[in-house]
């Protein structure tokens, strides 16, 4: 009978911490079927939401914010007091809170939204926690990558995020065994998630949920005059989809008769009835937008590819573009001493190069190019490192270098697109005939991808023409 007692308190304190598979992408499940409605919550507990601000399904994104009726630029769109975000911040005389705190020690900076997960998870599992209304309006389901099948995984085909992809779900297995070894033989008042057992599908949901909706922003101020990053999740603000072109943007603010922090989304511009509220998530590549938020941008313009500076892959690339001799395994000292700069050589150099983007071409990689197919040493030192790396410098070292380093960049396209099992065309004719949401999601990835290799190719080709049809006239 003891022991029938002590599930009781457990049982009507704790809410189940289960996560489903993923369903919908344009229409996931909410955590609960009915939950309790998030502005009435913000209003009543203090936040301020425009008249105009309402709630709906987007055909993208799935829940969104859009405007009911006209709103002027310069709007406080929401505000938010300073006891709204849900941030890491940890109780020391609360026993749960004194366990929670290691655990999130054990988690990598880089993978941070599991720190602040473990805090959602806390949250989630507690009947009466402030944040229950906010909480139960969150998807049950994600469509990160970490959630695909392992051919979905396959299907992305594109090493780079494959690595970083199973990095995570390596590190959600493992701390899944990090936290059972920490939780077991608790006593009631000490565990942080109510004596409920939590896997690496449910830290994988906190981890997703933060990613996707956290945002990093100034929290305490420092000695130094300057504010620590905090991550943390601001509830209705989160709603607001991305765009490269936003119609809204996040700032904090203090009360001028309260010294707390106000987070505010303000109308950047005149937002039209009907018009989506819309944040810029970062100029980030797709990359970034699939692994932490669950989708994919079409025509991207800072996605990019990562290759790897390799002498020997140089060298073959060159070859492939007509260039005789290349000497990017075996180069002389003072070219040597060029890439101990640009950072592609020495005991700890970083290899890793990107193609697409803002950039087009990666300074480094331009520049080690220009550098390693001139044998003209004194031409070379003629100019700074960042004219080097800069492509509107035409042609710094001659139409004849120039014309090599593009042709050469072609090539490694030429080269990384045949790393990529399907063409662009089968992969249109995959989605014609209907897939789940994830292999559509990994399918649109891989494509995008594609799609930037072909357009710098097209890019640097064109470059090319012009700079043979100046030599021509020139001669």
């Amino acid at each position: 009978m003891a022991a029938a007692k002590l599930l009781i308190p457990t049982l009507s304190h704790f809410r189940p911490l289960t996560c489903a598979a993923a369903v919908s992408a344009t229409n996931p499940a909410r955590l609960v079927p009915h939950p309790p409605d998030l502005l009435k919550w913000i209003k009543r507990e203090g936040g301020f939401v425009h008249e105009a601000v309402t709630i709906t399904q987007d055909t993208t994104y799935g829940l969104g914010l859009v405007a009911s009726g006209g709103i002027p630029k310069g709007s406080d769109l929401i505000v938010l007091p300073e006891h709204f975000p849900l941030k890491f911040q940890s109780d020391k005389d609360d026993e749960a809170d004194s366990v929670l705190l290691p655990l999130s020690n054990r988690v990598p900076e880089e993978l941070w939204a599991m720190k602040l997960g473990l805090k959602l998870l806390q949250e989630r599992a507690k009947v009466g926690s402030f944040w229950w209304p906010y909480i139960s309006n969150l998807p049950e389901t994600y469509t990160v990558p970490i959630f695909f099948s392992g051919e979905d995984i396959k299907n992305l085909q594109y090493a780079p995020l494959l690595c970083q992809v199973n990095k995570r779900c390596r590190f959600l297995l493992e701390f899944e065994q990090e936290v059972k070894n920490v939780l077991k033989n608790l006593k009631p008042s000490e565990h942080p998630f109510g004596g409920q057992d939590v896997d690496a599908s449910s830290l994988g949901w906190a981890m997703s949920a933060v990613s996707s909706r956290a945002f990093r922003l100034y929290g305490k101020k420092l000695p130094n005059g300057t504010h620590s990053d905090i991550p943390m999740m601001l509830p209705l603000i989160d709603m607001c989809n991305h765009s490269f072109n936003p119609n809204a943007r996040i700032l904090q603010e203090q009360d001028a008769g309260n010294p707390k922090m106000l987070i505010k989304v303000v109308a950047e511009r005149e937002i039209k009835q009907s018009d989506p509220l819309l944040l810029n998530y970062g100029c980030l590549s797709n990359d970034f937008f699939l692994l932490d938020y669950g989708f994919v941008i079409p025509s991207n313009p800072y996605d990019h590819i990562e290759l790897k500076y390799d002498g020997a892959l140089m060298d073959a690339a060159s070859m492939a573009a007509g260039v005789s001799s290349p000497n990017f395994s075996s180069p002389a000292p003072w070219q040597q001493e060029i890439l101990f700069q640009l950072n592609l050589d020495g005991e700890v150099p970083n290899l890793k190069v990107t193609i697409g983007g803002p950039e087009l071409v990666e300074g480094r990689l331009l520049a080690a190019l220009r550098v390693l197919l001139s044998n003209d040493r004194e031409m070379v030192q003629r100019y700074d490192l960042s004219v080097l790396k800069s492509l509107s410098a035409e042609g710094p070292l001659g139409v004849a270098n120039e014309v090599a380093a593009f042709r050469t960049i072609i090539a490694l396209c030429v080269i990384a697109l045949g790393h990529f099992p399907t063409k662009i065309m089968d992969d249109e004719s995959l989605l014609k005939q209907g897939v789940s949401v994830s292999t559509e999601l990994a399918i649109q990835f891989r494509m995008q991808k594609k799609s930037v290799i072909i357009d710098v190719m097209r890019d640097l080709t064109k470059r090319v023409k012009v700079l043979l049809s100046k030599e021509t006239t020139t001669a």
